[in-house]
C-alpha cells in the first residue's frame, strides 16, 4: 500500500494559476493608496499568503491600513476578477483518480474559505473534495499549520498517512510544523529556493508523474 493517503492540497500556485486574478487585485488596491505601478516581483508575493501579512510585510502597513487595503482588493476581486483562473495541467486528472482510488483530497488554503468553495464550485472541482478549509472572512490569520491541524483534527488523520501539496514556503513550513510530509511543487509562485530551504520532502515539477511514480503505481 502507498505511503500516502490523505492528501492536503494548497489552492493559489497549485490547483488554480490565479496569479491574474490577485496580482491585479492587489495592483488596484495598491493603486488606491498611491502605490502605482508595482514591480510584478513584488506583487507575485501576494500569490499565496494572508493578504493582511503580505500588505503588511511588504509595504510596512499598520493593522488597520492593511484592512483598509485588503478591503480594497476585495472591491474588484469578488465582482469582477474571482473566477479569472486556469487550471494547472492534469489537475483534475489528479483530483479524479485519487477519489476512485479511495484516496482523500483534502483542500487547505490561505484564501478566505467563501472564495475558495466558489472557484472550486465553478471549476466544476467542489465533488473531488472530501474536506475544505480556509480562514474565515474576519480572520485575518491565515498560518498554515493552524489549517493543517484543523483539517486534521476534524477528519482525525493519522500524520503518517498526510503528505501537504503546495507551491510555497508557506505550505512547506505548515507541514514542517504540523509533523507531516510535503510535496513542494515547483510550477506555482514560490521560488525553488524557498522549498528547498524549508526542507521539503519532495520537489517536483510535474505532480501528475510525483502520483504515477510514488503513490498509484503501488495500488493492487
Amino acid at each position: 500500500m502507498p505511503k500516502y493517503s490523505e492528501f492536503l492540497i494548497d489552492l493559489d500556485g497549485t490547483i488554480t494559476d490565479s496569479g491574474y486574478a490577485i496580482m491585479s487585485s492587489v495592483q488596484y488596491a495598491l493603486s488606491k493608496l498611491g502605490y502605482d505601478h508595482q514591480p510584478e516581483e513584488i506583487l507575485r508575493k501576494f500569490v499565496g499568503p494572508s493578504l493582511m501579512d503580505s500588505f503588511q510585510n511588504l509595504y510596512g502597513m499598520t493593522e488597520d491600513q492593511a484592512r483598509e487595503a485588503v478591503k480594497l482588493y476585495r472591491e474588484i476581486y469578488e465582482t469582477d476578477r474571482m473566477f479569472e483562473v486556469t487550471l494547472y495541467p492534469r489537475v483534475e486528472d489528479i483530483l479524479k483518480k485519487n477519489r476512485e482510488m479511495g484516496f482523500r483530497n483534502i483542500l487547505v488554503t490561505s484564501k478566505p474559505h467563501i472564495f475558495a468553495a466558489r472557484i472550486l464550485e465553478k471549476l466544476g472541482l467542489d465533488h473531488y473534495f472530501a474536506y475544505q478549509t480556509g480562514p474565515e472572512m474576519k480572520d485575518p490569520s491565515s498560518e498554515k499549520v493552524r489549517l493543517i491541524r484543523k483539517a486534521m483534527e476534524e477528519l482525525s488523520l493519522d500524520s503518517a498517512n498526510c503528505v501537504m501539496i503546495g507551491d510555497t514556503k508557506f505550505d512547506i513550513i505548515g507541514a514542517n510544523e504540523a509533523g507531516i510530509d510535503s510535496v513542494g511543487v515547483t510550477y506555482g509562485y514560490g521560488t525553488r529556493e524557498e522549498l528547498v530551504e524549508n526542507r521539503a520532502t519532495y520537489l517536483v515539477d510535474d505532480l501528475y508523474a510525483w502520483f504515477e511514480e510514488n503513490v498509484w503505481w503501488l495500488m493492487p
